[in-house]
């Protein structure tokens, strides 16, 4: 019988083929995963299939090595198998490394290092190659390693220089991980006949609650087996083929694995392939026979090579006259989108289902601003089965995830912003298989019900939140427990989630007393706000601003944190925003950034911050001072906000200054960890010239960094096209002055999702000199509130979908204070800033 899914999905698997031969560019040329190895990028720099369970890689030791290789120059201790990609924390992964010697001084088995510490060795920094499904480097020892994968199998060439004594060259298999956090009674068998390891270790995530247990089955060719076997400490041991080795009580865990040594040193090196399961060995051994059958690199290489090139193909750009480093730039941004979340379809043991299921969510608060949105457009089936995975989530675990890594619960950081990422995929029209009330149910339950442990999952402070209108500092929380900090950025990240609810309910129908409710709660913001704070800087003078968000206690008295606390300019480097309990009431950002985290309702922002000149002047102050971290997620709307003013052009001059002055394709070349490619999907975007505001169907309009970019959608197969008309690659003409839409002029500074699924043409004729396009109020993208205070002080609401009694509204306004809204005045100056 075949389902009407099913023929959805070979219809849509046709049209994406046709979209990648109507696509040929080999957008793969551009791309440089190296970006971001150095200076606290953390990316993964190895090899990889989008989404792949195996990702080969050597690994270094030095500080920013969470992604396993950088290129500061560290030591290599081992290639291993299982990675994340800029992550920050301690470092992730790393599973059961090989290392290969050349041969045992004197031929000598125990006199080969084993250790990871005091086995480790320099390399040669030109050695090193990265590119799309492959990795190459060469040790100082002279033995020259490179990798490619499949799924779950990676498959490494060891090649050996000659050595004096004409030893036997050996590899060794160590159970441990990048961390050194592998538990108690991790095993390994070694077949004497065929050299196969087999075996598991039990190790604790990096940034969340539990452990989790792997699984490895390793096979070697190239040569015949001299002996094999067991080591422990710095001895082994031919003899002994099995081993059960305990964690140990210091510092690191006991070191403890396999090896096996060769009767020769064949010119075309030695293969060693492994492939990892969370389920069993036996599982990993059926997946590498599958997958990388005859050990052949420089197919399973073509293979990912193909599969990458596939995933690109959608997005072709007019490279005339652009440098090649912003082609660089643009195309590794994108390829960094789908190298984290990890498609683990097939490896939980945690639960039986035929939903798909993706791990390494890592997490959240860093992918639902651009990243997720991103995957919407490019590879909108990917991003639907990780939706349909965060559900299924909830179906067996009770709770959407906020963080997940290696089956184990993240800690959430903010909201619950899975909320953000359901919407979002939901108002722009994903379906094919997902189960949207299901859905719906979960974000209800975010909203409604306080977990146990909601430093894991879901929303705490609740009652408060219900009863008090915002969450308190020192909050009495009996029914649920977590880090008592964060007050006020989980007030605004709670009153968001709940607008997204409320998109939701509207959409699916039938649930008008949810729309009111949490359109109601998500005004929640409000109640922080605080018109008497001013803002100091550190030398004592004035920033000039009033009116902040600020903490409350639970009787409604305010708790004042300076707004410049844990910004880019706070002197203090000792002071923690973060999961401290010494922490802040700011989550790894300032008040003053926080001061713009209304996402839904930036009409009312506006207000109560005088008006939209007000609102561009407090923006440019935070900008212009340094205050924001472009290096951090939420810096990423603030480049755009200004759209929301009525000055789409600033927008435009903000984000051509951070890229590429704070972006740019060299190692070092991000400001902070990728998270997972956020930081990649932030640079894709904003060169795109098509910015998100997620949970909400808007793209905010700036030109593209190209003369023209076509998207073509892998659900319709049609092409969405922009064009520059007097495109400038000196970037001097970066301003809107008109637009047409499929030829009919276009005066809206945002679009939304039917753009790319329908295929429509934006024509953008830029200039040197901001113009009127985009400013009027009936141009600005949609929000909850009316707009008011530009120039003749009428405005009407955008939002249609999303409706509250204006009586209502009107009484919390004024119980919370509210300030008037200001006449913008001399909106226009001559000047930009």
């Amino acid at each position: 019988m075949v389902t009407k899914g099913r023929v959805l999905l070979v219809v849509q698997s046709l049209l994406y083929r046709l979209v990648f031969a109507q696509n040929a560019t080999d957008n793969l040329r551009y791309v440089d995963p190296l970006i971001g190895s150095a200076n606290g990028g953390n990316v993964f720099a190895g090899a990889t299939l989008p989404y792949g369970m195996a990702k080969a890689v050597a690994d270094v030791d030095s500080e920013s090595n969470q992604g396993g290789f950088t290129t500061e120059g560290g030591n290599v201790t081992g290639f291993s198998t299982m990675h994340d990609s800029g992550t920050g924390g301690s470092p992730s992964l790393g599973n059961f490394a090989f290392f290969p010697y050349a041969s045992c001084p004197g031929d000598e088995l125990d006199r080969c290092v084993f250790p990871k510490t005091a086995r480790k060795i320099h390399y040669d920094a030109n050695s090193v190659v990265a590119k799309p499904g492959y990795f190459g480097i060469t040790l100082a020892s002279g033995v020259a390693a490179d990798m490619t994968t499949a799924q779950h199998t990676s498959l490494f060439r060891f090649k050996f220089p000659a050595t004096a004594d004409g030893g036997s060259p050996l590899i060794l298999l160590d159970l441990t991980d990048l961390a050194d956090s592998r538990q108690d009674n991790a095993t390994i068998s070694v077949d004497a006949a065929t050299g196969r390891m087999t075996g598991n270790a039990k190790f604790l995530p990096s940034f969340g609650s539990g452990s989790w247990t792997a699984f490895f089955c390793a096979d070697f060719k190239g040569a015949d087996i001299r002996d094999n076997g067991i080591f422990v400490n710095s001895r082994a041991s031919a003899d002994v083929k099995d081993l059960k080795v305990s964690r140990g009580i210091n510092s690191g865990a006991l070191p403890g694995g396999g090896f096996i040594r060769f009767a020769s040193t064949p010119v075309d090196g030695l293969l060693a392939r492994i492939a990892v399961s969370l389920i069993s060995s036996e599982q990993a051994c059926s997946s590498a026979e599958a997958e990388i059958p005859t050990f052949d690199l420089d197919t399973t290489r073509a293979t990912a090579e193909s599969a990458w090139r596939e995933k690109l193909a959608p997005i072709t750009i007019s490279t005339t006259g652009v440098n090649t480093s912003l082609i660089t730039n643009f195309y590794s941004g994108i390829y960094r989108t789908m190298v984290n979340p990890q498609n683990y379809t097939g490896e939980n043991p945690e639960w039986q289902s035929s939903e798909p299921y993706f791990d390494s969510f890592y997490c959240l608060w860093d992918s639902f601003r651009s990243q997720l949105p991103f995957l919407t457009i490019l590879d909108p089936a990917s991003l639907t089965q990780m939706i349909r995975s965060l559900i299924d989530t909830y179906e067996h675990e009770g709770w959407l995830p906020d963080c997940r890594m290696s089956l184990c619960k993240g800690y959430t950081q903010g909201g619950s912003n899975a909320d953000v990422v359901l919407t979002d995929g939901y108002i722009k029209g994903l379906k094919d298989g997902i189960d949207w009330e299901k859905g719906y149910q979960a974000v209800v339950k975010d909203a409604e019900v306080e977990p146990y442990d909601w430093s894991n999952e879901g929303r705490g402070g609740l009652d408060s939140w219900k009863s008090l209108g915002y969450i308190p500092t020192q909050d009495f929380d009996y029914k649920g427990f977590g880090t008592m900090t964060r007050s006020v950025s989980r007030s605004l990240e709670y009153a968001y989630n709940d607008f997204c609810i409320a998109r939701m309910a509207n959409g699916l129908g039938g649930k008008d007393d949810d729309v009111e409710k949490y359109t109601e709660r998500s005004n929640n913001w409000k109640n922080l706000y605080y018109k008497d704070q001013r803002s100091l800087l550190f030398n004592g003078s004035d920033t000039g601003f009033t009116g902040f968000f600020q903490g409350r206690f639970m009787n409604g008295t305010w708790n004042t944190q300076d707004p410049l606390w844990c910004s880019t300019i706070d002197p203090d480097t000792s002071r923690v925003c973060s999961l401290q309990s010494t922490g802040q009431e700011t989550f790894e950002s300032s008040l003053w950034e926080y001061g713009f985290y209304v996402p839904g309702d930036q009409a009312a922002l506006i207000a109560l911050y005088g008006g939209p000149e007000g609102f561009v002047k407090r923006l440019n102050y935070l900008h212009d001072k340094n205050i924001t971290y472009i290096g951090n997620e939420p810096s990423f709307l603030t480049v755009f906000q200004y759209h929301y003013a009525g000055r789409p052009a600033l927008s435009a001059l903000r984000s051509h200054f951070y890229i590429p002055s704070f972006f740019s394709p060299v190692h070092d070349g991000l400001p902070g960890n990728d998270d997972s490619g956020a930081m990649g999907s932030f640079v894709a975007m904003s060169m795109m010239g098509l910015f998100p505001n997620p949970g909400q169907n808007v793209y905010l309009i700036t030109p593209p960094f190209f003369e023209r970019i076509s998207i073509t959608s892998p659900i319709t197969g049609k092409t969405a096209v922009i064009r520059n008309l007097n495109f400038d690659p000196s970037y001097r003409a970066i301003y809107i002055q008109s637009a047409t839409l499929d030829g009919v002029e276009y005066t809206k500074n945002w679009i939304d999702h039917s753009f790319f699924t329908e295929g429509k043409e934006l024509v953008l004729t830029l200039g040197r000199n901001e113009s009127a396009w985009g400013t009027r109020v009936q141009d600005l993208p949609p929000s909850l509130s009316e707009y008011v205070g530009f120039g003749n002080g009428t405005g009407t609401g955008n939002n249609k979908t999303v409706v509250v009694e204006r009586g209502r509204r009107a009484r919390r306004n004024a119980r919370v204070g509210l300030a008037e809204s200001a006449d913008m005045g001399g909106f226009f100056a001559a000047d930009l800033l």
